[in-house]
C-alpha cells in the first residue's frame, strides 16, 4: 500500500458507484462446444459432481489468493492444482498492508497468522506516515495511523500486519507443500499426467492461453517452453478459479470486462536494499511510508523493512517523453540519494518495475455456468491506497472456498456458486471508491505544497496529444522537464518557511489537512470489518430495508458490532466448558469450524432456543449439510449448570457449552453485542459471515423454519407449494412427490 504523487483526474466517488449499476454484458469470447443446458440446479450440481477422474479444482495463478484458496479448499477436502505462469515467485515486495479481516482469515489457517506477527517489524516502525524534504531533512508533518484501541483486541482477536508480499508467499508455498503439494517445473514433469492432474500440484513455467467448457468439464490449455520448444498441454478440471492478477489470462480469454477508471497514474516502482538508510531511519524516523518532496525530485519511499533496509521506491513516470532508460539502476541511485539529502554507501537496486494505477471491476465474477470464477486483482483492480488489494483478494478466497466444497461434496447445488459474484462484487465496487477516495486524499498533499497533480497531469496530456505532440521527442522531453522542475522550485526552502507569507499559509493548511484526518489513511476499520452482505447466500430480516449503499468518506470510523445476516461474526472471548478442568479461552470466530463445511448455530440456554438447536440439527441432516450448536452462557453464570445440555440436545452430540468472558464489569454481554436478545438465534456459515438470525423466538414449527433456511442459503429452489405442504406435514416422499410434479 502506497501512493503516488499525480493523478489523472479522477471521476467523483458516488458517479464512480452508480457506473456500476448498468453492466453491459458482452459476448464472451470463451468456446462453449454444443450443448442444450437448462438453469435448473439438481443438472449442474450433476455435473459438477460427477466424474471423479476429472480434478475438482484447477487455480491459475500462484499469488497469495490463489494460494490461499488452494489452503482452504485443501481443509475443506478439495483437491486442487495451481498453474502459474512465471517459473519462479515473485521477490518483488507488492503489497505489505495486511488488515484486520484478513489477519481473522490468517488466524484459522495452521497459525500463519502467529508467523507473520513474529517475523512482521516492531509496530513502532511502521505505524507512522512521515512527510518530508528529504529523509534526513525538515518534517513537513507525521500520521500515527495506530490507535490504543488497535491493540486491544476488543473488536478483533488479532490486530492488522505490515509483511511484505514475497514473504507470505514463501510462508504459504511451505504451508502447501506440509499439506502435500509438489511444486514442479518444467524439467520435472515427466511422471504428470497430460490432462488429469490428481491435485496437490504446483506447475511453474505453465501460462493459460485457452479455455473450452462442456456440460462435463472445463479444459484449459498451457503452454510452457521445454529445452527452448514450445509445448502446450491440456488440463480437464470441473471448476477453473482465475486468480491471475491484473492482466488476467482468464479474465480475457472467458471475454469478461473491466469497467472503471483507467490509467489514473504511472510510476515506477523501484526495489532497493540499503542496511544504511534502514538503521538512520530506524533510529531518527521510523515509519511505513515517506513522502518526499524537494527541488530535486519527488518520490514515495515505502519502507518494508527497516531492520533489514528493504524498500521500494515509487516515481512519478511520464511516458513517453520518459522512458525505462530514464531509470537504469545508476540513476535510480541517484534519484535516491536526492530523496535521502546524504550519501549512502550500499545502495542495491534489486529491480525497476513501470506500472499503471487502475480502478476497476470485472463485469462479471462467475461465468461458464458456474464453472468459471474470478478472484482477487483477475476480478478487481484498485488503486494501492488502503492496502485494499491483496486483502479483499484473500476475502474473496475466503468466500468461494466453501461455497465450491459445498457444490462439489454434494450439498449445494451449483448456484450457489453465483452468489459468490452476488455478495463480493458490491464489496469491490465499494473498495475501489473507496480506494479513489484515499488516494485522491494524498493527493492533497502536494496540492497544498503548490504541486497540483492535476495540473501536471494536465501538463502532460497538452504535450501529449496538443499542440506539444507535434514538437520532437527531445524537446518534449526537455518542455516536460522544464515545466516539472518549476513546479518543484515551489518546495525551495525561501517559499516553504513559516517566514514567508506564501510558504507560512501552505504550512498551516498542511497541519489542518493533517489534524483533521484529511490525508492519506491507512486504516478503515467500519469499513475492513463491518462489510456486509446485502443478498447471496443468506436469509435476510423478514423486515430488513436493505439501505442505500453509503458512500465512502475516505476518513477511519470505528467498526460497531451487529449481528445482521450477511455481516461478519462479532468477536468476543469465550470460555469453552467441559469437563476437564483446564477450560479454553477462544475467540467467538474459533467456534466455526476451518476443516469442513459446518454451520454453526448459537443460542441462549433457554427451552425454545433447544427446541429451535434440535430442529436445526434435523433439518441440516436433511440437506447432508454438517451443524453445530453452541450455548453461550452469559458470563456470571454457576459452574456446572452447562451440563445439562447433553440431555436438552440428545439424540445430536455436535454440540458445546461456552461462557462469556467479560473484559470488565461494564462490558456488554452476548446478545447486546450483537443487538439482539438472548430469546434470539444467528446462525453462522464456514466463513464466519451471518447467515441466518432471529431477533426473538421461533412462532411456529421450528423445524419448518430451519428447513426454509438452510434451503435459501444453499440455493434449493423453492416452489409456492411449499408452504401449503409444510403446514399439512405431508411425509417427506409425499412432499418431495409433489414439489417435483408440481415443478
Amino acid at each position: 500500500m502506497y501512493s503516488g504523487v499525480s493523478c489523472i483526474g479522477i471521476m467523483g466517488v458516488s458517479g464512480f458507484i452508480e457506473g456500476f449499476s448498468f453492466l453491459q454484458r458482452t459476448k464472451p469470447r470463451i468456446r462453449f462446444l454444443p450443448y442444450n443446458i437448462q438453469c435448473r440446479n439438481f443438472s449442474s450440481s450433476k455435473i459438477l459432481n460427477g466424474n471423479d477422474s476429472l480434478l475438482p479444482v484447477l487455480i491459475v495463478g500462484a499469488g497469495p489468493v490463489g494460494l490461499v484458496l488452494s489452503i482452504l479448499l485443501n481443509k475443506f477436502g478439495v483437491q486442487c492444482s495451481v498453474l502459474e505462469k512465471n517459473k519462479g515467485f515473485s521477490q518483488h515486495p507488492q503489497a505489505h498492508f495486511i488488515n484486520n479481516r484478513t489477519m481473522e482469515v490468517f488466524r484459522k489457517l495452521d497459525g500463519l497468522a502467529e508467523e507473520i506477527q513474529r517475523s512482521q517489524p516492531p509496530v513502532n516502525l511502521w505505524r507512522k506516515f512521515i512527510y518530508c524534504t528529504s529523509l534526513t531533512g525538515p518534517i513537513l508533518g507525521s500520521v500515527d495511523h495506530m490507535h490504543p484501541k488497535d491493540f486491544e483486541k476488543v473488536v478483533s482477536p488479532i490486530s492488522v500486519a505490515h509483511f511484505s508480499q514475497y514473504k507470505l508467499t514463501r510462508i504459504l508455498v511451505k504451508m502447501l507443500e506440509n499439506l502435500g503439494f509438489g511444486i514442479h517445473t518444467i524439467e520435472d514433469l515427466e511422471g504428470l499426467d497430460p490432462e488429469t492432474l490428481r491435485g496437490r500440484e504446483i506447475l511453474m513455467g505453465h501460462e493459460c492461453v485457452s479455455i473450452d467448457t462442456t456440460d462435463e468439464c472445463v479444459t484449459t490449455t498451457v503452454s510452457f517452453s521445454k529445452e527452448g520448444k514450445p509445448l502446450t498441454r491440456k488440463i480437464k478440471s470441473k471448476i477453473l478459479i482465475g486468480a491471475d492478477g491484473a492482466g488476467s489470462a482468464v479474465r480475457k480469454l472467458v471475454g469478461i470486462e473491466l469497467k472503471g477508471e483507467k490509467d489514473l497514474q504511472k510510476l515506477v516502482s523501484v526495489h532497493f536494499w540499503s542496511k544504511e538508510l534502514g538503521q538512520y531511519l530506524l533510529n531518527e524516523r521510523p515509519g511505513m511510508l515517506f513522502f518526499i518532496f524537494n527541488t530535486e525530485s519527488i518520490g514515495v519511499l515505502v519502507a518494508h523493512d527497516l531492520t533489514q533496509g528493504e524498500f521500494i521506491l515509487q516515481i512519478p513516470f511520464y511516458p513517453p517523453q520518459q522512458n525505462l532508460e530514464d531509470f537504469n539502476p545508476e540513476i535510480c541511485k541517484k534519484l535516491i540519494l536526492k530523496l535521502v539529502g546524504q550519501e549512502l554507501s550500499d545502495i542495491d537496486v534489486i529491480d525497476i518495475k513501470p506500472w499503471v494505477m487502475h480502478a476497476e471491476v470485472a463485469e462479471r465474477f462467475v461465468c461458464g455456468n458456474n464453472q468459471i470464477m474470478l478472484c482477487g486483482d483477475a476480478a478487481h483492480r484498485f488503486p494501492p491506497a488502503g492496502g485494499f488489494g491483496m486483502n479483499t483478494g484473500i476475502q474473496d478466497a475466503h468466500n468461494l472456498a466453501w461455497k465450491i466444497a459445498s457444490v462439489l461434496k454434494g450439498v449445494a447445488p451449483s448456484s450457489i456458486l453465483t452468489t459468490y459474484e452476488t455478495e463480493r462484487k458490491p464489496i469491490a465496487v465499494f473498495n475501489t471508491a473507496l480506494s479513489v477516495q484515499n488516494f485522491r486524499a494524498a493527493m492533497a498533499v502536494p496540492a497544498t505544497l503548490g504541486l497540483d497533480p492535476t495540473v501536471a497531469n494536465s501538463v502532460h496530456q497538452v504535450i501529449n496529444k496538443g499542440v506539444g505532440s507535434i514538437l520532437p521527442s527531445g524537446m518534449q522531453k526537455a518542455i516536460l522537464d522544464g515545466i516539472f522542475s518549476i513546479g518543484r522550485s515551489q518546495l525551495s526552502g525561501l517559499i516553504l518557511n513559516e517566514n514567508n507569507p506564501l510558504g507560512s499559509s501552505r504550512l498551516a493548511k498542511l497541519r489542518h489537512i493533517f489534524e483533521e484526518g484529511k490525508s492519506l489513511q491507512l486504516q478503515f476499520p467500519a469499513e475492513d470489518l463491518g462489510f456486509r452482505y446485502l443478498e447471496g447466500a443468506l436469509v435476510p430480516d423478514s423486515k430488513d430495508v436493505v439501505p442505500a449503499p453509503e458512500l465512502p468518506s475516505g476518513r477511519r470510523r470505528d467498526y460497531v458490532p451487529c449481528a445482521d445476516p450477511g455481516s461478519r461474526l462479532p468477536h468476543m472471548n469465550v470460555k469453552v466448558l467441559s469437563n476437564f478442568p483446564s477450560e479454553e479461552t477462544i475467540s467467538t470466530h474459533d467456534l466455526v469450524s476451518v476443516d469442513k463445511v459446518e454451520f454453526l448455530l448459537i443460542i441462549a440456554p433457554m427451552e425454545e432456543s433447544y427446541n429451535l438447536a434440535r430442529a436445526a440439527f434435523k433439518a441440516a441432516k436433511e440437506y447432508k449439510v454438517s451443524s453445530k450448536v453452541c450455548m453461550l452462557w452469559p458470563a456470571d453464570t454457576i459452574t456446572g449448570f452447562h451440563r445439562g445440555s447433553k440431555a436438552k440436545l440428545a439424540p445430536w452430540k455436535n454440540y458445546m457449552d461456552a461462557i462469556e468472558v467479560k473484559r470488565s464489569s461494564d462490558s456488554l454481554s452476548w446478545w447486546r453485542t450483537c443487538q439482539m436478545t438472548e430469546q434470539g438465534a444467528i446462525l453462522v456459515r464456514p466463513d464466519e459471515h451471518i447467515a441466518w438470525r432471529s431477533k426473538s423466538r421461533i412462532v411456529g414449527d421450528p423445524y419448518a423454519k430451519m428447513k426454509m433456511v438452510f434451503s435459501t442459503i444453499l440455493g434449493f429452489k423453492s416452489t409456492s407449494m411449499e408452504p401449503y405442504l409444510e403446514c399439512l406435514k405431508l411425509q417427506d416422499f409425499e412432499y418431495w412427490s409433489v414439489v417435483l410434479f408440481y415443478a
